[in-house]
């Protein structure tokens, strides 16, 4: 008898991209992320600045803070030659401190539509909307661990006042 590998040979369930499963595995993993970037969370409505030797500032602005969860941006900041500031990932994520978990809630990139989890639940009530969500959280994985191998990181104080 003859077995044949399947394609995904390596890949665990969990890894498979669009799937529930590696999903959850992401905002896990973001989470994990989010702490040692933020092992402190400040108060809502606090902003920060976490600066490195040859690196973009990475900001941080709380937008609100509950018991079991945390909504807060995290963005590079470019002036522009018109003078204008642009945000860029410019992402908002929310951290569910009681099951441990990060996701990102929206983002708007420049290059890319902008993604919204609320609005797209209401307008891909498929499949296709774990994809969407994978792949955004998946970008913020990468980009959180490029800012902590940079050294990134927000300390307890001080924030600046919002």
């Amino acid at each position: 008898m003859i077995l044949l590998a399947p394609n995904h040979v390596g890949l665990f369930p969990h890894d498979t991209p669009g799937t529930f499963a590696a999903l959850m595995d992401l905002y896990e993993r973001n989470y994990i992320n989010m702490r040692r970037l933020i092992p402190d969370m400040p108060p809502a409505s606090a902003m920060g600045i976490s600066q490195v030797a040859g690196g973009l500032d990475l900001r941080l602005q709380m937008i609100e803070r509950n018991r079991y969860t945390s909504e807060l941006s995290l963005t590079y900041q470019f002036a522009q030659e018109s003078g204008a500031i642009l945000a860029e990932p410019n992402l908002r994520i929310r951290i569910y401190h009681d099951a441990q978990l990060a996701e990102v809630m929206a983002a708007y990139p420049r290059h890319y539509t902008a993604f919204s989890a609320d609005l797209l639940l209401a307008a891909r009530p498929d499949s296709s909307q774990l994809r969407s969500r994978w792949q955004i959280n998946r970008f913020l994985l990468k980009w959180l661990t490029y800012c902590l191998r940079q050294g990134h990181r927000f300390g307890a104080a001080p924030y600046l006042p919002d």
